[in-house]
């Protein structure tokens, strides 16, 4: 640690004492008028402003060389110039306005900008293509703060899942082009249901913490928006190839016209992806296309975007349990003496491979479904303060997974049971599939207006899901009087939720901003018919929130930037929460997080040093405590008070020409202030009480970092050594030794080359090497405790991840 506070250092002094010049200058419009918030960077360095209330910018401790200046705007044609700095220039830049609105008006109103004062990453088209090669997109995600992924066939293709900050899946906020792409009522973003939609993706940003208001359900603690493929001008067409371990391959074909008459253009986009797994029969099968089409003038955009994507992944969901993974015969064995597993599947647990076991041996145990997204944007610039965006949307999803299960009641499935030789026939085995068959439509809008030291947005949004939850009995061994898709129950959720937000920003002085944003959300929320248990579940919700935003943006000189802020969001519980809860229990009720975040980051053109202090504070925050319900199922409860709170560090540093260095790295502490854990009591029946007091949050490591380092021998090469290290997890919230994830480093090594010829626009070969150090970890897990002839037992499962493996990819460009 302290070689690397001492290299840190005298980096920072060679600026200081080599970094003598500045850049300064205005950004104006073709009549002469100041843009202010205009985007200016200086390319391929950290420094980036935004144009004053004149249009003036400046950057200093510039050393002598070359920079390229880019300037963007809403409604402008992008500015760029090289320029050799030998001396402090000063520069009048005239942006001229385009032929067609840009589209970033699409989503500016949910987007962090460089003044917002919250935490945030932008990932850009360059950056989500070259790391592309076939996985998921939280695999793209992966080297950004806070940031956690998961795969469970372990190689990143198929079912994903991530944390950021320590906070699940179905509290982060997903939206595609600001439309809510979070299921509304798991709260869960599954991107293997759109497979490749990072082909089509031109940028993500992930915002930390509370961040804007947005669309949609499950913004509670961190929200990601995707926009998806811009205009591009000019015809192309692109064949994108990969091949890697697992039998993993990945073909994606797009081609767009470029503008047709100066106002049309389409694009399209076609994607496959298959592979085995790293796990037994951990398969995947996934099929996905793209096409949009626009209608473009200087002042209006009319889109119409369709994409769908259909997956059939073999079910890799139950992990490894711990035994298997230890080489333990005995723990292996008691399986089968409580219970848990039958003899076969014990077998089939003893004899298999400890890091690639699966208990699913049934052939079409698969998970099946496919879902259709249809949006229709328009946005209309009326001057160049005020402008328009409304977009309308509908998802359509169905599917289903099959599961065989043996020694199955008849009762259970609403099947006499039959008699055989004056026998009554209780049980059979037999096959069933679990289905879902939903509606999602609604519609966004923001209403816009920038102008001087003042911004305002006004926006919000309506949407309706309509889902329908039902199984089905395709098989049995002993069937009865039972027909063929014999339907035992049918479940249905009908939710409507709607929005309204605005947020206003000022600008007090040269150096401070101020912020407030402000949304009221209702949501109506209808649940009907029976669960898979055949319980009721007819219940009806309604939930008021107001959540306020308040930010100040101080730059307190020309290459700092800093901000405080303060968020509220409130969640509602998901269908499984009201679905689960013990009906003669207490009932679950919303969450509430109030998030204080304070920022600094230091900038010069080859270096940059950021820090973010966040504590969010939760109100009866849901989690497991491994109570059950009337009929043993777990249920989550309310928890009165617990917290996160942590330092995120972010650096970045270019030396000796051709080397860039992008570290991060998040330290924390996530506590719940007075938790009783529940053990389920087989020896005489109920739960036992454990009273334990402040204890960590289940899968909230202390430590995560990342880091990406990178040389550039030559314009065409890049090679890229990319680092995750994630500390300790506990699996639940007893803080257990025992019931844990162990820390892990995994290094990746990553090759890219780009050939530039006369048959291809554009050639590139890109070679990823993950765990180039075959480290042997596992990156998620689950457990279940249970008291049993006096002593305490679990039931668990680990997912292993791949050991060293590859994908290497071939883009051609036309």
């Amino acid at each position: 640690m302290k070689r690397i506070g001492l290299f840190f250092a005298l980096q920072l002094l060679a600026v200081m004492v080599f970094a003598q010049l500045s850049l300064t200058g205005v950004v104006k419009d073709n009549k002469g008028e100041a843009l202010s918030g205009a985007n200016v960077v200086l390319g391929n360095t950290y420094n980036g402003t935004t144009a004053g209330a004149n249009g003036e910018f400046k950057f200093a401790n510039l050393r002598k060389g070359k920079y390229t200046v880019v300037v963007t705007f809403i409604g402008y044609h992008n500015f760029s110039k090289e320029l050799i700095l030998n001396n402090s220039e000063n520069l009048d830049i005239v942006l001229e306005p385009t032929s067609v609105l840009t589209e970033e008006v699409l989503v500016s109103a949910s987007r962090a900008g460089q003044k917002s004062p919250i935490a945030f990453t932008t990932i850009g088209k360059d950056a989500i293509k070259q790391s592309n090669l076939g996985q998921d997109i939280p695999y793209l995600m992966n080297y950004t703060p806070s940031f956690v992924a998961t795969s469970d066939a372990g190689n990143g293709v198929g079912y994903t899942n991530f944390r950021i900050r320590g906070t699940d899946l179905n509290r982060i906020n997903v939206t595609i082009n600001g439309i809510p792409m979070s299921e509304a009522e798991s709260h869960s973003t599954y991107f293997v249901d759109i497979p490749d939609l990072a082909a089509s993706t031109e940028n993500i940003q992930i915002q930390r913490g509370v961040g804007n208001s947005t669309n949609g359900a499950g913004a509670f603690g961190a929200t990601i928006d995707l926009q998806t493929s811009q205009l591009n001008p000019k015809a192309n067409v692109s064949y994108n190839s990969s091949v890697g371990s697992f039998s993993t391959f990945r073909n994606n074909l797009s081609a767009g016209t470029g503008l047709i008459d100066g106002k049309f253009a389409v694009d399209v986009s076609l994607s496959k992806i298959t592979s085995a797994g790293f796990v037994d029969r951990g398969a995947s099968d996934l099929k996905s296309f793209y096409i949009s089409g626009g209608y473009f003038t200087a002042n209006t955009i009319l889109k119409a975007t369709i994409f769908s994507g259909f997956e059939e992944t073999y079910q890799s969901w139950n992990g490894v349990p711990s035994v298997r993974l230890n080489n333990d015969l005995a723990g292996m064995q008691k399986y089968e003496d409580d219970g848990l597993y039958t003899h076969e599947e014990t077998q089939n647990m003893i004899n298999s491979d400890s890091r690639t076991f699966n208990l699913y041996t049934y052939k079409n145990q698969v998970d099946h479904y496919q879902q259709d997204h249809y949006q229709l944007h328009f946005s209309h610039k009326f001057n160049p303060y005020l402008n328009l965006s409304v977009s309308a949307f509908y998802t359509y999803g169905r599917g289903y997974y099959e599961e065989y299960k043996t020694d199955q009641k008849f009762a259970d499935y609403q099947l006499t049971a039959p008699v055989i030789n004056e026998t009554t026939i209780e049980t059979t085995d037999l096959i069933r599939r679990k289905w879902l068959d939903n509606d999602f439509y609604g519609m966004v809008f923001s209403l816009n207006y920038k102008e001087g030291n003042s911004s305002l947005s006004v926006g919000g949004g309506a949407n309706v899901y309509d889902g329908r939850h039902f199984g089905r009995v395709i098989w049995a061994k002993i069937a009865g009087d039972a027909n063929y898709d014999h339907e035992w129950y049918r479940g249905t959720g009908l939710k409507k939720d709607y929005n309204i937000y605005a947020r206003y920003t000022y600008q007090l002085s040269e150096k401070l901003n101020a912020s407030a944003d402000l949304q009221y959300r209702y949501i109506n929320y209808k649940i009907g018919g029976i669960d898979d248990d055949l319980r009721n579940v007819g219940q009806n919700h309604e939930f008021n929130f107001f959540n306020p935003k308040l930010g100040l943006f101080y730059k307190p000189g020309v290459n700092q930037e800093a901000y405080l802020s303060y968020g509220r969001a409130n969640r509602e519980p998901n269908r499984d929460n009201f679905v689960d809860a013990d009906p003669t229990g207490k009932q679950p009720t919303f969450e509430t997080l109030n998030d204080f975040e304070l920022g600094y980051t230091y900038r010069t053109s080859n270096l940059m040093l950021g820090t973010n202090l966040y504590y969010m504070h939760y109100n009866n925050q849901l989690i497991m405590t491994g109570k059950i319900n009337d009929v043993g199922t777990a249920i989550m409860t309310n928890v009165d008070k617990s917290y996160r709170e942590g330092i995120e560090l972010m650096a970045g540093i270019k030396f000796l020409k051709n080397f860039n260095w992008n570290v991060n790295a998040t330290i924390s502490s996530n506590k719940i202030n007075n938790f009783t854990e529940y053990v389920e009591d087989w020896d005489n029946g109920g739960l036992i009480n454990n009273v334990i007091g402040k204890t960590d949050l289940a899968f909230a490591p202390k430590l995560t970092s990342s880091s990406v380092l990178s040389f550039k021998p030559c314009k065409e090469f890049e090679i890229s050594v990319l680092s995750n290290y994630v500390g300790k997890q506990y699996i639940d919230n007893t803080a257990n030794e025992d019931r844990k994830l162990n820390s892990y480093l995994v290094n990746n090594l990553k090759f890219d080359y780009t050939l530039k010829q006369k048959l291809f626009k554009e050639l590139k070969f890109n070679l990823l090497i993950n765990n180039i150090f075959n480290e042997e970890y596992e990156s998620n897990a689950w457990v279940y405790s249970y008291s049993y002839e006096g002593k305490r037992n679990k039931m668990d499962g680990y997912f292993p991840q791949a050991g060293t493996n590859f994908l290497f990819s071939v883009s051609a460009g036309f």
